[in-house]
């Protein structure tokens, strides 16, 4: 399919990373990045520019936990630099984990979303290699937020590459993925379908069974899985 696809998201300066509350998607298409020759090793993705390209959505895969067959399925959209984000995945995801995937009754699917650059190089190193470290690469992202989403383009390249290579990824992989601009392209288009789709409009956002809800307390999860 032929797609507008449009890379660099502009990483608003009247947010800032550590001041994002709640996004909207309003404005963010039609709003490249110029491409960045200080950014290092993240070429494909920081250079990329707005085009027409040929990309196929479906070469990305959900990434989940739990039984795939499970007879509740939870889908997340969250953003690796959004602070809602992180406080979930420090606080209810990890009750919503012990009790209902790691028991089976939940397939938790995780999707990113693009507010800004750097969340899609986030998702680049995550999904880097065969994606095996996704979730783990995940948990490094949500933890070490306030770190490495600091300094200039140059510093916060350097600082997701540390991340990849504590993660048990080597330069040569970081390397390609990072260069990859097909790959990247693809991941934003991929981003903008399911957003539309699904009227995302902010994160972190819940698909449960089909039904969208806001961002919640473990307690208000556990009250909509026992009803289901």
């Amino acid at each position: 399919m032929n797609n507008k696809v449009f890379l660099g998201v502009v990483f608003a300066a009247a947010l800032g990373v550590g001041g994002f509350v709640s996004g909207t998607f309003d404005g963010l298409r039609g709003t490249p990045v110029a491409g960045q020759t200080d950014i290092g090793p993240i070429v494909g993705a920081a250079n990329a520019q707005s085009a027409d390209v040929e990309v196929d959505t479906s070469t990305i895969k959900d990434m989940f936990l739990g039984e795939e067959n499970a007879p509740i399925t939870v889908v997340e959209y969250a953003s690796y630099t959004c602070p809602h984000c992180r406080s979930f995945h420090e606080g209810a995801f990890k009750d919503i984990k012990r009790d209902y995937v790691d028991t089976g009754k939940v397939k938790f699917v995780y999707r990113e979303v693009y507010f800004d650059r750097y969340g899609l190089w986030g998702s680049i190193v995550a999904r880097c290699g065969d994606g095996s470290r996704f979730f783990g690469i995940s948990d490094l992202l949500y933890q070490g937020q306030s770190d490495w989403t600091k300094g200039e383009p140059a510093d916060i390249a350097a600082n997701l590459r540390k991340i990849g290579l504590t993660a048990g990824l080597t330069n040569e992989d970081l390397d390609a993925c990072f260069s990859d601009g097909v790959k990247a392209q693809t991941l934003v288009s991929w981003f903008e379908e399911n957003a539309a789709r699904d009227n995302i409009r902010s994160t972190p956002s819940f698909l449960i069974n089909g039904q969208l809800h806001s961002n919640m307390s473990y307690d208000a999860f556990k009250t909509i899985l026992d009803a289901q």
